[in-house]
């Protein structure tokens, strides 16, 4: 489960690679380290183009499931997922790399992966929705109110990730014709996607810390 990613490219970048045409997020710094709960940057389809602008990651649990938030979605036949699967409800999370725990004593250990050493942008297939209620880190003295909030679908491990953590890793996007049809496709073709990268296609870049610099 991908709980720990990171964006370090600039906004210049992320709206060149991602075709942002309207960007909401104001000054967006580095973000080295992203958790669970905070908020990071989400590319969603508007009329008039694509809108770069800030979330709050991880959905609401289902029903009788805990009180956790999800970060990562597999079941994607699921009832309670299946209504954020329409095209207004996917959207694109860009990263520049991504971490699994490997499974060492006396604690685990961040394991850093990306496309390359140079960590180019790349997405995570997302989906949002909009949801009133008390969300947001313990510091930031949550509050109640209407939150826009993001998860990302997940698919079985590739060899690079798999030696790591063999149970799953995230749907990633790294062509423009990918997000495309991630974006607008129907469900049936835009759910395709769900697959695992390539072993060629990316490695592992960094080890130890729970931020990746890039």
């Amino acid at each position: 489960m991908c709980n720990l990613y990171s964006l370090t490219k600039g906004q210049d970048a992320i709206r060149k690679v991602f075709g942002v045409v309207d960007d909401r997020t104001g000054n967006l710094p580095p973000l080295p380290g992203i958790f669970p709960d905070q908020m990071a940057p989400v590319v969603c389809q508007r009329d008039g183009g694509r809108e770069l602008s800030m979330m709050r990651w991880g959905f609401p649990p289902p029903p009788k499931v805990g009180t956790q938030p999800v970060t990562n979605v597999r079941n994607v036949a699921s009832p309670y997922w299946r209504p954020w699967l329409k095209p207004e409800f996917r959207c694109l999370v860009p990263v520049s790399s991504f971490s699994e725990y490997a499974d060492t004593k006396p604690k685990k250990t961040p394991v850093w992966f990306a496309l390359n050493d140079e960590r180019p942008l790349f997405a995570f297939a997302g989906i949002w929705r909009p949801w009133t209620g008390v969300r947001g880190p313990k510091r930031d003295e949550p509050i109640e109110e209407e939150h826009r909030l993001y998860s990302f679908l997940t698919t079985e491990a590739n060899g690079v990730v798999g030696a790591i953590h063999p149970k799953a890793m995230p749907v990633l996007l790294t062509t423009e014709e990918e997000c495309r049809t991630w974006l607008e496709a129907p469900a049936d073709e835009a759910l395709q996607l769900q697959r695992p990268l390539p072993d060629a296609m990316m490695k592992v870049v960094a080890r130890g810390e729970r931020k990746d610099e890039g």
